[in-house]
């Protein structure tokens, strides 16, 4: 792994539950529950696992669009976690996000030109008159008309929008950008362009991304490494190439699993996972996968196992794993 950017230290981020009239505490949904890794200059990390699973909780926990309840974000090998407001604002322009659904992420009511100027008014970078020069430059980056600035974000379609989100992100020129979902909103014959946009983007501007999806082929595409999530916790993280030829974690191997073969001729064995995802608010006890493991045994409902390096018995390659059987299963 390259240089470190961003380091994740036993980040949680639990939402209260209130009920009653008088809205008392009544539990918590353990959404994010003590979460590490570490993401290099340049690199991308995947960040993948069912939908309900903590994945866009952590991308905007790391951005303090939520305040975490636990852990720390170092940026840069600054501690996010204890920066006053002003600091944080400052530190947001190497910091950026695209979200999930185009759509509801650009405000139809202001033009292109003006959504795209508001990070330079905002963070006073450029005079008034260089901002529609920069503008254009940005929608000729993404692959739109520069003339587009004046036109409404109504006006486009769902993998146009998408590409000014993406112009809006870079707009400051960051160095980490946290891509939630970014093509799981489009049409699948446009995904492919977008994720050649963003690759084309991470070499010319030197990006390092978070990229979280539950599409496993399409991280396959984009990533450097992955950490694979499971009802708020990290089950499983290595590079790319290993994940997919050596799975380690059950769980992980049934998202493979799952993954369709672009060849009629060719069959995978899917391994079928029984049973619901467990509630957030009353996890499992010991690990949070054996209600719906095909190789639970005592221990893994008494003992929580933490991420330990384990090697596979079939190539000799090396993963963290959360589970007190891997590489034995």
């Amino acid at each position: 792994m390259k240089e470190s950017l961003l380091e994740v230290r036993n980040l949680g981020m639990h939402f209260p539950v209130r009920t009653g009239v008088f809205r008392r505490k009544t539990g918590k949904v353990y959404a994010v529950d003590n979460v590490s890794f570490t993401v290099g200059a340049g690199e991308t990390l995947g960040l993948v696992g069912e939908s309900g699973c903590g994945k866009t909780t952590v991308g905007r926990t790391i951005m303090r669009l939520y305040e975490p309840t636990g852990g720390d974000v170092y940026f840069k090998g600054r501690n996010m976690s204890s920066l006053a407001y002003k600091e944080l604002r400052d530190l947001r322009k190497e910091m950026q996000m695209i979200f999930q659904d185009p759509f509801e992420s650009l405000n139809s009511r202001h033009t292109v030109g003006y959504i795209l100027e508001e990070p330079f008014i905002i963070h006073g970078t450029h005079a008034s008159k260089e901002r529609r020069d920069e503008v254009e430059k940005l929608l000729e980056k993404v692959g739109l008309s520069g003339n587009s600035v004046d036109r409404f974000s109504h006006e486009f379609s769902g993998g146009q929008r998408q590409r000014i989100g993406i112009a809006r992100a870079i707009a400051l020129r960051p160095s980490l950008i946290i891509c939630d979902e970014p093509v799981s909103a489009l049409d699948v014959s446009i995904q492919s362009q977008i994720l050649n946009l963003l690759l084309d983007l991470q070499q010319d501007m030197n990006l390092t991304y978070i990229f979280i999806a539950h599409d496993l082929a399409v991280v396959k595409h984009v990533s450097d490494w992955i950490a694979v999530m499971y009802l708020g916790k990290i089950v499983e993280y290595t590079d790319a190439e290993t994940i997919y030829e050596s799975p380690l974690h059950p769980y992980t191997r049934a998202l493979i699993s799952a993954i369709p073969v672009p060849n009629p001729r060719v069959t995978r064995k899917k391994q079928i996972l029984i049973g619901d995802v467990p509630s957030p608010i009353n996890p499992p006890s010991g690990c949070r996968f054996h209600t719906r493991c095909p190789h639970a045994e005592g221990v893994c409902t008494l003992e929580e196992p933490g991420l330990e390096q384990v090697k596979s018995s079939c190539d000799g390659k090396t993963s963290l794993v959360a589970c007190h059987f891997a590489g034995r299963i």
